[in-house]
């Protein structure tokens, strides 16, 4: 996601809306954190952060709005990703791989027309018309994420 309030209800920001969802519901020993940096230079923050706590990569899990998912859809997956989203895509260059989770939560809904480009879209708001679906996703996610996580520490 990115920083301050100009940001905080708009599609790029969905990863900070799932990570507050899950704050005080992960398992003992997972940190939940949101990143304090724009999106595109995600990938500093997160080598600082798995350097700090001493991470695996392969123990990442990145939460990230995706292009390529529609709104209300989302995906967990380990290694895959969108193929242009910048904040991944530095994630993966200042780490040097691509062996971590990825949690893609959709925020397509242009329609077939796609008029608007990418980079300016996912700085909008959600549509009051979005907002119920947003909702449902981000609660989808969650437990699918925490009980995941719940697994992997069993």
């Amino acid at each position: 996601g990115n920083p301050g309030s100009r940001y905080q209800n708009t599609r790029h920001n969905i990863g900070h809306m799932v990570v507050d969802a899950i704050k005080g519901k992960v398992p003992s020993g997972v940190i939940a954190v949101k990143t304090g940096c724009f999106m595109n230079e995600s990938g500093d923050f997160v080598d600082n952060l798995v350097a700090r706590y001493k991470l695996n990569t392969s123990d990442l899990w990145v939460i990230h709005d995706d292009l390529d998912i529609p709104l209300g859809s989302y995906k967990i997956q380990k290694t895959k990703g969108p193929k242009t989203h910048k904040g991944v895509l530095s994630i993966e260059e200042k780490l040097g791989t691509n062996d971590f989770w990825r949690v893609r939560v959709g925020v397509e809904n242009r329609g077939g027309g796609k008029t608007k480009p990418g980079e300016e879209y996912v700085l909008e708001e959600f549509e009051e018309s979005e907002e119920g679906i947003k909702e449902k996703v981000i609660k989808q996610v969650s437990q699918a994420l925490i009980q995941k996580l719940t697994d992997e520490q069993s």
